[in-house]
Order: structure tokens, then C-alpha cells, then sequence
């Protein structure tokens, strides 16, 4: 069944949404998009539910027929400093400020935001997986961040974010207790089950 647009065709309806809130390592990544309200790709889901071929050929799609699209990093120092959800939060509200034309209403995924410039809002459980919009801003924060995190592979080959993109995979936890944390390590993150021995670099 194909996800659903805005009831309201004459509102400008932007959906926002993030990657790697989970993740040890890395940043948050949001984006913000605003579609034709005629848009249509079969492929268009929630972006967990598609795989990385397909995440990039619905991207592909999302770039050129959006109205409007705009994707942030929040990066660990002020993941660290604010906290994940709102830094999380930050990320969407940076993207949805870039979009031009600026939207009546935000759709927004989960349960938690915090509007700027008093843009009306809805937050939606699950909303990548029933909004159009949404999923379109999940798959453009989801492969970025993917995209980011294969390039931070090669500064710090030893964590195999190539592979794990920073989620805590037994892999990574590994690589973390043998080669120490990265700057680009969440410090107010559990990183491994006893954290005393852990030593950050400076930055």
C-alpha cells in the first residue's frame, strides 16, 4: 500500500526524521523533505525496511523530484553536551530551517520535538512507515549518515564502521576495548559493559 500524503493539499507538509541516534560513535543525522503531493516510488518505506540498493535508488529519486530537502549532522561533542534526543531534535529543526519554501506543518517522526519559528507540528509513532514525507526524510538521513561514516572508516579502520556505521555491534565493542575510543566516540555513551578503563583521546 503506498504511504500516505497530508489530508490538507494546500498546506506546504514537510517530514523530518533521524539516523544513528543508537550509534556509539559519530553523529546524529536528520533530514527534512518536502514532496510533490502527487509523489509516488514503489520503493518508498521506511528506511530500516529497505535495503542499502534500495535506499540509494529511492535517494536518487527523493533529490530529484522533491520540492525541497535539507540533511544535518549534530556531531558527538554536542551529543555529549545536550544530550541524544536533543541533539537529535537539533538536527531536525537545522534541516526543516533550510528548507525553502518554508512549511505549515512539520510531520514529524516519534514522539518527541521541539518546533522552531513556530512551524505547527505532529509527531507520529512510526511515521516513516505511514508518511510519504517521512520516509523520504529517513532515507536521505539514514544513507548520508551511511554514506559519512564509510568515508570516518578510512581516518579509523580499526572500528569497521564500514560495516557497523557506528551501532554497537559485538565487532565494534571489541575494537573499542582493544584500540581504546576515538574523538569521535560518544563519551556520555556506555561503550563497553565497564567503562572505568577507558580512556578518551584529547581533542
Amino acid at each position: 500500500m503506498p504511504l500516505k500524503h497530508w489530508d490538507d493539499p494546500t498546506l506546504t507538509v514537510a517530514g523530518t526524521d533521524e539516523a544513528g541516534r543508537g550509534c556509539l560513535a559519530g553523529p546524529v543525522t536528520a533530514a527534512a523533505v518536502i514532496l510533490p503531493t502527487d509523489y509516488f516510488h514503489p520503493l518508498l518505506n521506511d528506511s530500516k525496511q529497505l535495503s542499502e540498493r534500495q535506499r540509494e535508488t529511492v535517494r536518487q529519486d527523493i533529490e530529484h523530484r522533491a520540492i525541497s530537502w535539507a540533511i544535518t549532522h549534530i556531531w558527538p561533542e554536542r551529543i555529549d553536551r545536550i544530550n541524544i534526543l536533543w541533539a537529535a531534535v537539533e538536527a531536525m529543526q537545522q534541516s526543516v530551517a533550510r528548507l525553502s519554501p518554508r512549511p505549515d506543518l512539520l510531520l514529524v517522526d516519534g514522539n518527541r520535538f521541539r518546533s522552531r519559528d513556530d512551524i505547527p507540528y505532529r509527531c507520529i509513532v512510526k511515521g516513516d512507515a505511514t508518511y510519504a514525507c517521512i520516509a523520504a526524510a529517513s532515507i536521505l538521513a539514514k544513507t548520508e549518515r551511511d554514506r559519512l561514516m564509510k568515508q570516518l572508516a578510512e581516518q579509523y579502520p580499526q572500528y569497521g564502521w564500514e560495516k557497523n556505521k557506528g551501532y554497537p555491534s559485538p565487532a565494534h565493542r571489541a575494537a573499542i576495548a582493544a584500540w581504546g575510543p576515538s574523538p569521535l566516540h560518544r563519551r556520555t555513551f556506555r561503550l563497553l559493559d565497564d567503562q572505568t578503563q577507558l580512556i578518551f583521546p584529547e581533542k
